[in-house]
């Protein structure tokens, strides 16, 4: 079954609209929200009753605050769903403390390398997802042993017992403009680990083609959002 998953990007204890991986412009979720008339995660999680959710703690990914910051809150999430959270991991040590309280732990590319990737694969086989994040058409990275080439580097995540592959594109967050169904068929191709797509997923539509292409679910926000996808879809 196609996993829509539906996202929370969480800024100082806030959810926040996440538009274009601009995220010092971003703003409180319930200014653009037709579904919700809060900010507040668990009072959005309670009216939304989703299956699964993907958060972002972005105090973390930006390195501003303390590190259990957004924590209780993320904790009080998990209690009602699935939760797979990116909280900047840069080290196999930071992922102690948040496999306690989510399923799945998310590794970008943006904050980890891939020897963190192998080793926290190997520490906690299947509950570790990687996410290649991409903005302005390249790879989020500050490892030098980390390959240019999307298609590479999920060549080389084949080797790691993950639980997902996340093909996330900073660029198109938020804007519901759409998805490059050739690239990520290829992407499919290459992968042994089901892959999930991040951002563009602009209705319906872009949901079934994904599904045609073996994409297995998608991180959704904007549209569940704005009503071009119906909330039923996302509590399956």
């Amino acid at each position: 079954m196609f996993r829509i998953i539906f996202v929370l990007d969480i800024f100082n204890k806030t959810v926040v609209h996440a538009q274009g991986g601009n995220r010092s412009e971003y703003k409180p979720i319930h200014f653009s929200s037709h579904i919700c008339n809060t900010s507040d995660a668990t009072q959005i999680v309670d009216t939304v009753k989703p299956a699964e959710v993907y958060i972002a703690d972005l105090n973390l990914l930006e390195k501003i605050g303390k590190r259990e910051k957004n924590f209780d809150i993320i904790q009080a999430v998990a209690e009602s769903a699935k939760v797979m959270l990116d909280p900047g991991i840069s080290s196999v040590a930071e992922t102690e403390d948040v496999m306690e309280i989510v399923q799945t732990v998310i590794l970008g590319t943006e904050t980890s390398s891939l020897e963190t990737i192998k080793e926290a694969s190997s520490l906690y086989p299947g509950r570790i997802s990687v996410s290649i994040d991409k903005k302005h058409g390249r790879i989020l990275t500050n490892d030098p042993n980390m390959p240019d080439d999307p298609f590479k580097i999920v060549e080389l995540l084949n080797d790691y017992e993950l639980a997902d592959i996340i093909i996330l594109d900073l660029d198109r967050v938020g804007t519901a403009s759409g998805v490059d169904s050739q690239f990520l068929s290829k992407i499919v191709s290459i992968s042994r680990h089901n892959v999930l797509l991040g951002g563009g997923v602009s209705n319906v539509g872009d949901i079934k083609t994904l599904e045609d292409i073996g994409i297995k679910g998608a991180l959704v926000a904007t549209a569940l959002h704005n009503g071009s996808i119906p909330l039923e879809m996302v509590r399956q």
